[in-house]
């Protein structure tokens, strides 16, 4: 079979971007964490301190612990996404990238060109040193060649950091044995639970189970589909489209209170709204949860008519929050997220007999709130129940979500960022 698909995973990517603007971190162990505070956690954690132990989701207090000299620096998203998008111009100078998978991985479709091992390794390793030299030598990646996706994946991280493995007819699945059946995209707790349940406990009875075999662990055509990317053949990824809107926060020590949970909630609950106003969908659903220090949690949702309109969802959510158990009053909420679902395309929405002039008149007002937003920055215009938190819950990057900093905090390209600029000189009447 010959090599068709070629993964690209940057390695340790928020704390290598840190290093590569910050020299004086390089080669120091470098925790990213979402707020200065103890008592949150990782998100991510430089090659040095993963080498000395540490790892993603640690809580800091615990790192410091365990590695005395490690470096705290607070994430930076809007620097992460310059990156990435200066790493992608770059890898399409080499290859075409054909899915961006999350912030620090993409995908390429080997051509014939490159479908030779000898060919496809110097290709990655021209991507290797173009990446160095035109964006900078933290940036380090780990690279896996093999005849599809799933393949591909797993040569990635078989060698970290900065690894390239190949995985063709002769090392498949020899060099796959090794692995754990967790290691496979697609096989999470749950499905290594059937498959231990069906007596595969190993890659090798993985790779020797046969196609009914995998389609009934599976309960369909999945199976089938694992069976054909384990064999090597060329089997596109599966797409699915996003069902919901949503963002969390875990709040600093001096918001850990109701009243300044609820501001944030607020918060979060404006920035989904303008985000599903600009995919272009309707929301029908609105979910609300909250983590407590004491580990409790309380979650709660609630369904109505289709919507973009924020005033909506502002009622929508003081309504569950007002729904909290009186128990959980006295507790200090430590996260707040706030997710929008049951999610309509903007074609397929109907306006309500009674309330279609009051849609639109909504419309238009939340289009100009929106523009205003992205014109001269985040909240320069905002609904009262975010009041007092309009600091907090900044941008944030999840591994299926790129932000838009144009959209999320300001666009760059509209020239009016600074408010109170006097307006240009008329020009010369004739």
């Amino acid at each position: 079979m010959p090599l068709r698909t070629l993964t690209l995973d940057f390695n340790s990517f928020f704390a290598s971007v840190e290093q590569q603007e910050r020299p004086e971190l390089r080669g120091r162990p470098v925790a990213v964490v979402p707020v200065k505070a103890e008592t949150t956690g990782c998100i991510a954690v430089s090659i040095e301190a993963k080498q000395l132990g540490l790892a993603r989701n640690l809580r800091v207090a615990e790192a410091r612990r365990l590695c005395p000299g490690v470096q705290v620096v607070e994430s930076r998203p809007e620097v992460y996404i310059r990156y990435h998008r200066r790493l992608v111009e770059v890898i399409e100078s080499c290859i075409h990238i054909t899915e961006v998978q999350s912030i620090d991985e993409v995908m390429c479709e080997l051509t014939a060109k490159f479908a030779a091992p000898e060919r496809a390794v110097a290709l990655a390793r021209r991507l290797k040193e173009t990446i160095a030299r035109e964006v900078g030598p933290c940036l380090r990646s780990s690279i896996g060649l093999a005849p599809n996706w799933l393949l591909s994946k797993v040569a990635s991280d078989m060698q970290k950091p900065d690894g390239l493995v190949v995985l063709d007819d002769a090392d498949i699945p020899g060099k796959l044995l090794g692995l754990g059946l967790e290691d496979f995209c697609g096989i999470g707790s749950n499905m290594a639970r059937r498959l231990r349940a069906a007596k595969i406990d190993t890659v090798a009875q993985l790779y020797a189970a046969n196609k009914a075999q995998l389609r009934g662990i599976w309960g369909g055509i999945e199976g089938e589909r694992m069976f054909g990317l384990l064999h090597g053949e060329m089997i596109p990824r599966p797409r699915t489209e996003a069902g919901t809107i949503g963002h969390g926060h875990v709040l600093p020590p001096e918001l850990r209170h109701d009243e300044a949970a609820l501001a944030v909630l607020h918060r979060l609950l404006q920035k989904a709204a303008m985000r599903l106003r600009h995919s272009g969908h309707f929301a029908g659903g609105l979910h609300l949860r909250v983590l407590y220090r004491d580990r409790a949690q309380w979650s709660d949702e609630l369904r109505f008519n289709e919507t973009q309109d924020t005033l909506q969802f502002t009622h929508a959510l003081n309504q569950l929050w007002n729904r909290r158990p009186v128990e959980l009053h006295r507790r200090a909420p430590l996260q707040v997220g706030v997710v929008l679902f049951h999610l309509l395309d903007l074609s397929g929405h109907t306006p309500d007999l009674f309330s279609a002039a009051q849609e639109q008149t909504r419309t238009r007002l939340l289009t100009a709130v929106d523009e205003l937003n992205r014109t001269f920055g985040k909240n320069t215009v905002y609904f009262g129940g975010a009041h007092g938190a309009t600091r907090h819950a900044p941008m944030r990057i999840a591994f299926t979500r790129i932000p838009e900093p144009e959209l999320e905090e300001i666009d760059p390209r509209r020239q009016r960022r600074i408010r109170g600029n006097p307006p240009p000189p008329a020009a010369p009447s004739e």
